[in-house]
C-alpha cells in the first residue's frame, strides 16, 4: 500500500471516530419507556475497534514518514514540519499586510479633522514576501505529495 493510500484511510477513519462519537451521544441516554435509538454499548465497542485500526496506521505512516529521504536531503517529517511552519508564517505576513493596508476597516476620514490612519509597516514589501512564502509552500507540498504516491508504506 502507498503512503497517499494509508493517508486517506487515516482520515476515513478519523471521520468515522467522530460519527460514532456523536452517535454514542445521542444514545447514550433515553427517555423512560423509550428504547434508546442504537445500543451505546456496541457502538462504544465499534469505535474501540476504529481506533485500534487508527492506531495502526498512524504508527505506520509516522515510521514511514520518519525513514523516507527526500531529494535535496531532509526527511519526510521534515518537509511535514517545513509545510505547517511556512502556512503559519505566510498566515502572518499575510495578517500583517492586510492590517497594514486597513483591509476589513473603516479607514476613510469622513472630515478633515478625524485622525488620519497610517501603516506601520511596508505593505508591498509584506506582499511580496507573503507571495514568496505561498510559491515555497506549493513547492514543499508537491513533494510531500509526489512523495507520498511513490512510497509504499512500512509495517
Amino acid at each position: 500500500m502507498k503512503l497517499a493510500e494509508a493517508l486517506v484511510l487515516r482520515a476515513d477513519a478519523s471521520r468515522r471516530v467522530e460519527q460514532l462519537r456523536s452517535r454514542i451521544g445521542g444514545s447514550a441516554r433515553y427517555q423512560e419507556g423509550e428504547a434508546p435509538a442504537e445500543d451505546a454499548g456496541a457502538l462504544l465497542a465499534e469505535v474501540g475497534a476504529v481506533l485500534g485500526e487508527l492506531e495502526g496506521l498512524i504508527r505506520r505512516i509516522n515510521r514511514t514518514n520518519a525513514a523516507t529521504t527526500l531529494d535535496g536531503g531532509g526527511t519526510l517529517t521534515d518537509a511535514l514540519a517545513r509545510r505547517d511552519i511556512l502556512k503559519v508564517h505566510h498566515g502572518l505576513v499575510s495578517g500583517a499586510a492586510d492590517a497594514a493596508a486597513g483591509e476589513g476597516r473603516h479607514g476613510y476620514r469622513q472630515l478633515r479633522s478625524e485622525l488620519k490612519m497610517l501603516p506601520a509597516l511596508p505593505v508591498a514589501d509584506l506582499r511580496t514576501q507573503a507571495d514568496r512564502l505561498a510559491r515555497e509552500l506549493r513547492e514543499v507540498d508537491t513533494l510531500i505529495q509526489r512523495t507520498n504516491w511513490a512510497v509504499d508504506l512500512l509495517d
